[in-house]
């Protein structure tokens, strides 16, 4: 789905802003689609390299079905080349170089139902490019009363992100740092197309969450913190929750230390000064920055500890103090 034919056997995707334009035979910079004399194919349709049930907690989504299970898959590739992955041997990996599972989107549903799982979450490398295994999972899990989650960059073109997402119930949008210059040298793509992503759900009505990992001396200046917190508070509101993750070594980062949690605190601090209703601190262990409070009385509703649910006194959507807290809670 999603691409043109240009001259002869030549092709030009456009799922991503990538564009890729690929002659007879060449894969994607995603390395999951490949031409096939004139045509495009997903090369990794249902053969997810992984499968497993996590807590939603884990994507990570605190506002959706807390204390629910998420059924998980993934599959080989990305279309970013981030030098600080968490799952690089996967999301760099060409897909004959990882083992993969045969399994159809029915399949999925039914161990995802059996399993007693209320959601079927997308993730672990970039869901878009695994694009039309989610979108005919995505329909026939509605179908079976299960909710559709992406963990996604957000890098997606907007008519396949509209023709996908009206199955989607709820997203985590990793949005990796606030420059154009980090996006191109770091992760090898482009910061715009991630902030209309990110409005575009907002339209649609789509429940998301944002992310982002805080990597010291790339993206954790007071300045750059600030100025993405003000665009978050400006065009998409108060209410949408920050996770504000702490970075460990990794992939081709293992020269730069794990973030002080002096610096999140200070990130932490920053988007709450900005106006930001809520915000978490993630990878740090410890802490009432993973709790959620209500913002009108303070009171702690959701108590937690890593990806356990302490306590839970939200009800119906609302506060004790009848104050409303966005999210999706049944």
């Amino acid at each position: 789905m999603h691409y043109k034919k240009l001259k002869g056997e030549v092709v030009q995707c456009q799922l991503c802003p990538q564009f890729c334009i690929l002659k007879d035979k060449a894969i994607g910079k995603c390395r999951a689609r490949k031409n096939v004399e004139g045509k495009l194919y997903s090369l990794v349709y249902g053969f997810p390299c992984t499968a497993s049930i996590d807590p939603i907690e884990k994507k990570p989504l605190f506002h959706f079905l807390p204390g629910s299970k998420a059924f998980s898959i993934g599959s080989t590739g990305c279309n970013m080349i981030c030098i600080f992955c968490q799952n690089w041997k996967i999301s760099q990996a060409d897909f004959e170089e990882v083992a993969h599972r045969s399994f159809s989107p029915k399949e999925v549903v039914c161990e995802a139902v059996d399993a007693g799982c209320e959601s079927i979450a997308y993730t672990y490398a970039e869901p878009t490019i695994f694009y039309e295994y989610v979108l005919e999972t995505a329909k026939l899990a509605r179908k079976n009363g299960l909710r559709n989650v992406m963990v996604t960059n957000g890098f997606v073109n907007p008519e396949p992100l509209k023709e996908l997402y009206k199955h989607i119930d709820a997203a985590n949008v990793d949005l990796k740092g606030f420059s154009e210059e980090y996006y191109q040298k770091i992760c090898g793509a482009r910061l715009k197309p991630v902030l209309e992503s990110i409005k575009l759900l907002k339209k649609m009505g789509v429940w998301f969450e944002i992310t982002n990992l805080v990597i010291p001396k790339l993206n954790d200046s007071e300045s750059m913190i600030r100025a993405m917190c003000i665009w978050i508070k400006k065009e998409l509101g108060d209410n949408y929750p920050l996770h504000l993750s702490r970075f460990f070594p990794m992939y081709k980062l293992t020269n730069i230390a794990a973030t002080p949690p002096k610096t999140l605190m200070r990130a932490y601090e920053i988007a709450k000064e900005v106006g930001l209703k809520h915000v978490y601190i993630g990878n740090l262990g410890v802490g009432k920055e993973e709790n959620t409070y209500c913002s009108k009385c303070g009171k702690a509703l959701i108590k937690r500890r890593g990806f356990e649910i302490l306590e839970n006194t939200i009800k119906d959507g609302k506060c004790s103090c009848n104050e409303k807290i966005a999210g999706v809670w049944k």
